[in-house]
């Protein structure tokens, strides 16, 4: 009892600190915050942005968990989903390793539109998937609560695990790039971020591979 509440409490720990890591980097988006109100020269401007960006980024993460939540043969297929779950995240990370353009067509949303930018660019990066393996590990602990009661009870249990996911992982995520954010805002500037800020796209791509290699360890491991 005492080691599944000690894996349970690291896959949240695994969920929060995903979300600052997505929080740092800037494909997802706080740049597009510090612009928007150095642009409008508004205070306010920089948290409304934030909100958009987080609100794209929280409908993404769902997009991504919430079919995997309504499996209801997610009890007896629970091994071959995790291995599936892991070798689609490894393959997105092989699959940016190997294309390093960013996607084109996020440039053609409009700036203004940055809730529909930060759905579509957590999509594109891979940003669900790599919560993926977490929650999967998490709905295994969740069926021992549940036990192999009707399905109905199962896969409701799993969708308010979803959302619950997606919530703190989005408010870590926000919390990162907010500090970031207010930080160039009031004192840097674009400029240096244009000219200082490292790129994280190959270390994104690792992690990824990382991540979904964990997956399929713990789908072996039983953990």
């Amino acid at each position: 009892m005492i080691v599944d509440d000690l894996s349970v409490t690291a896959l949240w720990w695994a969920v929060i600190f995903s979300g600052f890591y997505h929080g740092i980097n800037p494909g997802m988006g706080w740049p597009l915050a510090v612009s928007a109100a150095l642009m409008e020269r508004k205070h306010s401007a920089l948290p409304h942005a934030l909100a958009l960006l987080a609100l794209g980024h929280f409908l993404s993460m769902l997009a991504i968990l919430l079919p995997f939540s309504m499996m209801v043969f997610l009890v007896d297929w629970e091994l071959q989903i995790r291995l599936v779950a892991g070798l689609i995240v490894v393959g997105m990370g092989v699959y940016l390793l190997i294309n390093r353009r960013h996607p084109r067509f996020l440039a053609r949303v409009h700036p203004a539109r940055l809730a529909l930018w930060s759905f579509l660019a957590a999509l594109a990066h891979g940003a669900g998937l790599m919560l993926v393996p977490i929650f999967l590990g998490l709905c295994g602990y969740a069926q021992d609560d549940v036990g192999h009661e009707a399905a109905q009870a199962l896969m409701t249990s799993n969708i308010r695990l979803a959302f619950l996911v997606a919530a703190v992982h989005t408010f870590a995520m926000t919390a990162a790039g907010a500090v970031i954010a207010v930080f160039i805002y009031i004192w840097l500037g674009l400029k240096f971020l244009s000219k200082a800020w490292f790129n994280l796209d190959i270390l994104w791509a690792i992690s990824l591979v990382c991540v979904g290699c964990f997956g399929i360890y713990s789908a072996f491991a039983g953990h």
